[in-house]
């Protein structure tokens, strides 16, 4: 039998990855690990409290909580050991609402959780679709109303800031203001869609067409025909009254103005445009939805809202709402402020000269011990070429030891300055950097 062994060069190696993953080194690892960092302490800040669900559950299981969408894009393969199909998640929200629904059912409502993870998705055959997600966010079981609604976006806003995000918006939409709408209108199955997505587009001339043979009474026509204009400031609310005929809308257009109502009480509403058109997640969202965007990328970084019937689907019925970021696109957006702001380094590499390992094996263990980061500088090459080294992977000093009775030089390698330090006193009592 022959073996067939597939060569590869360097460069094909390189860029030999499946579409829609990526590799993370060392500065943009740091990025994300920063972002994540600063979004789990604002989420702690207000409240909520970390779970960390699986990255493999039973495809069946998981189902029930996705939508059609989602069920589609999900990775799917056999369990050799139990014989179901198995899943890689493709949105964590589900899972934690299966987790609060048959894990947490019985500890007191509210439940605030927060999580951060990867999951992956079956993309379209299009450049720019990632595969592989990394999702940070929190979920609010428990709470109806207003003020729950506004405070996730008001922590949306608070997480941004804490990111260095200086230009965004927040874009907030009711999605039963639509549902409203349509009820009683002649618009259903694929009609019904493109009207939707048509409006979601704002594009008024392609709505027009698609109405064309309908029949509608005026108002109606004018109502549905407004849809895509309803986008701006507050004031929006006023034109959206004007049109809005069914309850069902009049009490989302009060829904959304009471949130609105809490975000002036935080100061927030600089960042707030209403877009009564944002149809995103209507078979998924039960009312107030909302969408982060920063200038520079046409991609929503955050996408939140409310979702009262998911907990249901898995025996547990309670009102919940929730966002969550794509560090990706937070990355992406926020790269040259990062910049700025994180630096991968090591604090210090100890280089021993003529054999003098012991030494400084035992002074790298000592720094460690008070906090810093240490290596050891373990290949047989001169001082300069460890100086160079060091310089290369962006180390904060060379430490050169030569021994217990000797000085040992501390060289910052930012400006080029030198210090002798006894190498018995860093052992005794440590290093002021």
């Amino acid at each position: 039998m022959e073996l067939f062994v597939m060569r590869f060069s360097a460069s094909s190696l390189e860029t030999d990855l499946p579409k829609g993953v990526k590799d993370f080194l060392p500065l943009n690892a740091a990025k994300a690990e920063y972002l994540q960092r600063q979004l789990q302490q604002v989420f702690a800040a207000w409240g909520f409290r970390p779970v960390i669900p699986p990255q493999l559950e039973y495809f069946d299981v998981l189902e029930i909580g996705l939508g059609a969408g989602l069920s589609r894009r999900s990775f799917r393969f056999d369990d050799r050991q139990s014989g179901r199909l198995l899943a890689f998640p493709p949105d964590i929200t589900p899972q934690i609402a299966r987790i609060a629904a048959t894990r947490m059912s019985e500890q007191p409502l509210p439940l605030r959780l927060s999580y951060s993870g990867r999951v992956l998705r079956h993309a379209e055959q299009q450049a720019g679709k990632d595969r592989d997600i990394f999702q940070t966010g929190v979920e609010l079981i428990g709470l109806d109303g207003p003020e729950a609604d506004a405070e996730m976006i008001a922590m949306t806003i608070e997480a941004l800031k804490a990111v260095g995000a200086e230009e965004f918006t927040i874009d907030i939409g009711q999605v039963d203001f639509f549902r409203g709408i349509l009820d009683g209108l002649p618009l259903e199955g694929e009609l019904a869609a493109k009207v939707a997505d048509a409006i979601a587009r704002k594009d008024s001339s392609e709505l027009q067409l698609l109405l064309k043979d309908v029949e509608l009474d005026a108002a109606a026509r004018e109502e549905i025909l407004a849809l895509p204009r309803l986008f701006g400031g507050r004031e929006v609310l006023e034109k959206a009254a004007r049109v809005a005929r069914s309850e069902r809308s009049r009490q989302a257009l009060d829904n959304l103005s009471q949130v609105l109502d809490v975000l002036d009480v935080y100061g927030l509403l600089e960042h707030v445009t209403v877009d009564l058109g944002e149809l995103r997640g209507l078979n998924y969202h039960t009312g107030i939805t909302f969408q982060a965007f920063m200038s520079g990328i046409g991609r929503a970084v955050c996408s939140g809202g409310r979702y009262n019937n998911l907990t249901g689907r898995y025996g547990f019925d309670a009102p919940a709402t929730g966002f969550t970021f794509n560090l990706l696109h937070l990355l992406f957006a926020l790269d040259k402020v990062l910049d700025a702001r994180v630096q991968p380094s090591t604090d210090l590499l100890i280089y021993a000269t003529a054999g003098q390992l012991r030494p400084a094996q035992q002074l790298a263990a000592k720094l460690r011990q008070q906090g810093y980061s240490v290596a050891r500088d373990i290949l047989p090459r001169d001082q300069e070429a460890a100086l160079e080294y060091a310089r290369q992977l962006n180390y904060r000093f060379l430490a050169v030891v030569s021994g217990a009775d000797q000085p040992v030089e501390l060289s910052c390698l930012a400006d080029g300055t030198t210090q002798q330090l006894p190498w018995q006193s860093l052992i005794e009592n440590g290093l002021q950097l």
